[in-house]
């Protein structure tokens, strides 16, 4: 599909990779870019439309929806990280609040947008996932576990949803210079980057984007057991 006269909805856009997002949908002629937020008032770009939206609500992603008929591009960006790792530490609640955000709100907008999608042609559905969907490291274990769970969720959709002719894409990237990545003094992609790189993804037609080398070579290693290793290890 053309980013050109589309109709984007972007999660979690009021900062980071999200505003992103909404500034080159702009860029690259979107007729309308839907920006969600839990404080809409946060989403200052000019030329968007700011909605309320906590994607960890069934019920509120349902009403967006009614107010977005017209979507043809749901990027499910929203996404939350919380540092440490499995064993030590009170980790249920640190992991359930994850899964919240990251897995059950992805699910949440993907379900109450699905029938629109089709409706208007089918349309596509970006999935922000991360090279931890495939391996992971004790330094934000849980985060982890919701990416991997995530990309299994992005799986299903792909599957249920080409019938009526959307476009489900995996962004799949390692680290990116915004809030969620501030605590880790790591090598960090740009955000302006990895966003050019999945429009352009979207528009060839791809169901998945790798958006830097560590985690092509993390894709392709993963028949070899890639993952058995802690991807931040020295």
């Amino acid at each position: 599909m053309n980013i050109k006269g589309s109709v984007v909805l972007v999660t979690g856009a009021n900062r980071g990779l999200g505003l992103e997002f909404a500034k080159q949908a702009l860029a690259r002629g979107a007729a309308k870019v839907y920006a969600t937020a839990r404080d809409p008032s946060k989403i200052t770009l000019a030329g968007i439309v700011p909605l309320r939206l906590d994607v960890t609500s069934a019920a509120e992603a349902a009403a967006v929806a009614e107010q977005c008929k017209d979507l043809t591009l749901l990027i499910n960006n929203a996404g939350i990280a919380r540092l440490g790792g499995v064993v030590e530490g009170d980790l249920a609640p640190l992991l359930r609040e994850q899964l919240e955000t990251n897995l059950f709100g992805m699910l949440h907008v993907s379900r109450a947008f699905a029938e629109i999608l089709g409706r208007n042609g089918g349309g596509a559905i970006l999935n922000i996932l991360s090279i931890l969907s495939w391996v992971n490291t004790p330094k934000i274990g849980g985060y982890g576990i919701t990416k991997a769970a995530a990309w299994g969720l992005t799986n299903s959709l792909r599957h249920e949803l080409r019938a009526q002719g959307t476009q489900v894409v995996s962004f799949h990237a390692g680290f990116i210079d915004t809030d969620l990545t501030k605590g880790l003094d790591i090598p960090k992609a740009r955000p302006e980057d990895v966003v050019r790189q999945s429009y352009d993804a979207i528009e060839a037609g791809q169901e998945e984007v790798m958006t830097d080398e560590p985690t092509r070579q993390v894709k392709s290693g993963l028949a070899q057991g890639v993952y058995l290793n802690d991807v931040l290890a020295g």
